[in-house]
């Protein structure tokens, strides 16, 4: 069943459409089809979402219906919107739109982007030769029917052994692999919450951990992060937990995407006691642990002060390595771990023998390949900042001890607009409203420093150079929307 957008609700959404650039040369139906599309490009309008009726947004908007009859003329001529006559009209993207393998819709001519939208590095040059070895290594599993559905063993013994150097005794049978950790939450997710419960968040938050939320209709609260500083509120955070008590808390106490935080040792314990008192889950994110920048040792893992398996661990390849190695996993106690397993039928049978063989050689060389990694996103995130302190000194950012993002914090409410513009000049955004609940956030901008010091150098002296365009009269043309879906 197509789902239904209010004319309340998209009135919400659309804010002050008036105020968008370009709102002084465009007739009040071009600026209002233009605020359209761009909840499109930022993902805050989804695709197939049936429009209200012209009647009722024009109502809502307090607006005449012509204006709306004209706007939604205009999205049907630009391919944003299909109507069929006593059916309504819903969103859609131009024909010239393909999936890309980034998961955005991008138009089908698009020329080569300065891509900050995604936060991950290229391949190591490791990776050639660990799938030449992984392939050596396949023969001894081709006997059997390749299905190993918590991971072989090698792989568990391997991801065992990294959390037990972390502090955490970890045995194979508590650890089970994924495809990704995307994979790994969605797992987690089916296991430990029905649909409707509830989950704390943090604000702003991984935007896929949305999603993967979102598809179980889940109850979600968030806990507030605070720009600069320690991040968390330790009152506020554990106050929310123990006043809503939800059923799972998902939280990245690691170099927290997209802020760059990183959760205290003491916080991290009083948390693990506040969730058990209150019944509550803790599913940690530890995405970017292997990637501290400034030398000082990490707190322990957030288990190490679990005594009632109350913490669920996911991690995986993406980040300090790379995202095309679709290998995660998820930490737990055995019990829990076999009945992940046994979930896991409804979703797939087992991850890739060869993409494990693979893992398994590189972190057999993890200390060479992360070390080379953390000095190149130093080199990179320095870049960064120079170039914005240079460039856009207005913005405020503060510079993260680890990870692979800048949450930088603008000189307006501009994100999702200044991510249109930037699209014109061939430079890709995620915008702030892409990492919360309700649209909010648009004063703040993630930007990783993955690419090469170069391109990151040139994309922001791009951005200076539209964010200047979006103070003067306006820009008549709008690109096509990139969507992320």
């Amino acid at each position: 069943m197509t789902s239904q957008v209010r004319g309340i609700q998209l009135a919400r959404l659309l804010g002050q459409w008036h105020a968008l650039p370009g709102r002084r040369r465009s007739p009040d139906y071009a600026a209002l089809a233009a605020a359209v599309r761009g909840l499109l490009a930022d993902g805050r309008l989804a695709l197939g979402v049936r429009l209200p009726a012209e009647r009722e947004l024009a109502e809502a908007l307090r607006i005449s219906r012509t204006t709306v009859t004209a706007a939604y003329r205009e999205l049907r001529d630009s391919g944003h919107l299909a109507s069929r006559r006593g059916a309504g009209s819903w969103t859609m993207l131009p024909g010239t739109h393909r999936v890309a393998s980034t998961g955005l819709w991008t138009p089908l001519d698009d020329r080569d982007m300065i891509d900050l939208g995604v936060a991950a590095l290229a391949a190591p040059p490791q990776l050639v030769a660990a799938a030449r070895s992984a392939a050596e290594d396949l023969p001894r599993y081709l006997g059997g029917a390749g299905y190993h559905p918590t991971g072989i063993i090698e792989l568990r013994e391997a991801v065992a052994h990294a959390y037990t150097e972390r502090g955490l005794p970890t045995s194979p049978e508590q650890i089970m692999v994924t495809n990704g950790t995307q994979h790994a939450l969605d797992l987690v997710l089916r296991l430990a919450l029905s649909p409707g419960g509830a989950v704390l968040v943090e604000s702003p938050t991984y935007p896929n951990a949305l999603a993967a939320l979102s598809a179980r209709r889940a109850r979600i609260t968030t806990h507030g992060l605070a720009t600069d500083g320690a991040g968390w509120d330790a009152d506020l955070l554990l106050g929310s937990i123990r006043q809503t008590r939800p059923k799972l808390a998902y939280l990245i106490p690691e170099f927290q995407n997209p802020t760059g935080h990183l959760m205290e040792t003491e916080l991290r314990e009083r948390l693990v006691g506040v969730a058990h008192a209150a019944g509550t889950d803790l599913v940690i994110d530890e995405s970017f642990v292997d990637l501290p920048l400034d030398g000082a040792p990490l707190p322990p893992p957030v288990a190490v002060f679990d005594r009632h398996s109350r913490v669920i661990s996911i991690g995986g390849m993406s980040k300090p390595y790379w995202g095309g190695l679709r290998i995660g996993w998820i930490r737990a106690s055995a019990p829990q771990v076999q009945r992940l397993a046994a979930a896991r039928v409804g979703v797939d049978m087992a991850s890739p023998v060869l993409d494990q063989l693979v893992a398994v050689h590189l972190l057999a060389e993890a200390a060479s390949i992360v070390t080379a990694r953390r000095a190149q996103l130093v080199a990179q995130r320095d870049a960064l900042v120079g170039a914005l302190a240079d460039r856009l000194p207005d913005w405020r950012v503060a510079v993260p001890r680890g990870g692979v993002t800048l949450w930088a914090e603008l000189d307006g409410p501009i994100s999702s607009a200044l991510a249109r513009a930037a699209e014109e000049v061939g430079v890709r955004l995620a915008p702030g409203p892409r990492f919360g609940l309700d649209g909010t956030l648009e004063r703040f901008l993630r930007l990783p420093f993955t690419l090469p010091a170069a391109d990151l150098v040139e994309a922001v002296g791009r951005l200076a150079a539209v964010r200047y365009d979006l103070d003067r009269a306006g820009r008549p043309q709008w690109r096509e929307p990139t969507v992320i879906a």
